[in-house]
């Protein structure tokens, strides 16, 4: 082959500041394997991609096309127009899909003669939102990514363990990163929304029910931590019951604000000055919510699913799923508690060494070169801790 690697990356909305996993995945991880040798073109949703950006951000090229603007149809339909682009107009050397959704059209990629590499992202069948039709596309989608692509990459022991138990099929163990950040935060970025530094506790998603912001928000409210406010940040791609709900709840009490979608400097601000960063979740992948929290060495408390679990935090920054009881005296014991100004520091290095984005991308592009070369398999790539 002559000239660069020729990736293009579908199954995602877009990025820089698109909210989702997957698009803050897809915003750290292409600039890097453009940085590696690699010509990277992302094929973007309209309606999600910002518009300011332009058709290229970081030497990361854009393609955007349309999709309907609907949580059921939008990834499907976008990621199969996406593959028709693909396969009968831009001819990539490789294929990158992300998440098993999109995997769904794996073998239609295959028959029109490309290579593809999917990323695994979680089992979303597990997402609340979902009803019976979606959870069994999801399912198929899994099931297709892992019979037919040429490469499988997972972001989380979990997922590799689940998938090889159900479709025998050991993807590459790629985890999400972080890169520690330069510079300190402008505190006048929280003060608008009435927030003092230190002394909030932070929860970064989006407004859907597998999040599971009630939890936090009654446990809050039943510690009733002193000097204390509780920031919720995100929104809904979709309007509906659950994100209203958390709206409406957030302004039954003055101490719970609600900022909306964030990106940029006003989202690092948030998380740099957290006295504390909470993730009730029921549902995860391998969370970079907390991997951006501890990027800035803010102390995490998680819900004991396995992909928190995984992050490999001490058991005390753990509690039971739903255990209001638990999580609430783990909210009230750290608001009245103090730690040295070096943990922060400590935690940015323990995360920073275990967590790197670098790496992921280099791993990345080794998949890419065995997929090129033609192999069938692979060892698992290394992965810290």
């Amino acid at each position: 082959m002559n000239g660069p690697l020729h990736v293009m990356w579908v199954g995602l909305r877009g990025f820089p500041g698109v909210q989702g996993g997957v698009e803050t995945h897809a915003e750290h991880l292409c600039p890097m394997l453009r940085d590696l040798g690699c010509e990277v073109t992302v094929l973007t949703r309209r309606g999600y991609q910002p518009e300011a950006i332009g058709p290229e951000w970081h030497g990361v090229r854009f393609v955007n096309l349309w999709a309907p603007r609907h949580k059921h149809l939008e990834a499907v339909v976008h990621t199969f127009l996406a593959i028709l682009y693909a396969g009968l107009v831009a001819r990539p050397d490789l294929l990158h899909i992300q998440a098993i959704g999109p995997g769904l059209w794996t073998l239609w990629a295959r028959l029109l003669g490309l290579r593809v590499v999917v990323t695994h992202h979680g089992p979303d069948y597990d997402r609340q939102k979902w009803g019976r039709l979606a959870r069994l596309v999801l399912r198929l989608g899994e099931a297709s990514a892992a019979r037919w692509s040429d490469a499988l990459i997972v972001i989380s022991k979990v997922i590799q363990s689940d998938v090889n138990s159900k479709h025998g099929r050991r993807g590459a163990l790629i985890s999400n990163g972080i890169t520690l950040p330069d510079g300190t935060p402008d505190e006048s970025e929280v003060t608008p929304f009435g927030l003092v530094p230190g002394r909030y506790v932070l929860l970064v998603s989006r407004l859907v029910p597998e999040k599971r912001h009630h939890d936090l928000i009654d446990a809050f409210l039943r510690a009733r931590p002193d000097g204390w406010k509780l920031a919720i940040v995100g929104g809904a791609d979709h309007a509906d019951a659950y994100a209203r709900s958390v709206v409406e709840a957030a302004r039954q009490d003055e101490r719970i604000v609600f900022t909306g979608f964030q990106t940029g400097s006003v989202l690092q601000a948030l998380y740099a000055e957290a006295g504390l960063f909470v993730l009730p979740s029921s549902h995860e992948g391998l969370p970079i919510a907390i991997l951006e929290a501890l990027s800035w060495g803010v102390p995490v408390l998680a819900s004991d699913i396995p992909a928190n679990l995984e992050v490999g935090l001490p058991a005390d920054n753990y509690y039971p799923l739903g255990d209001l009881e638990a999580l609430s005296a783990k909210l009230a014991r750290f608001a009245a508690g103090t730690e040295p100004a070096s943990a922060r520091e400590a935690r940015r290095q323990w995360a920073a060494a275990r967590f790197d984005w670098q790496r992921s991308a280099r791993e990345t592009v080794g998949v890419y070169a065995r997929v090129m070369e033609g192999a069938s398999a692979w060892p698992e790539a290394s992965w810290g801790g």
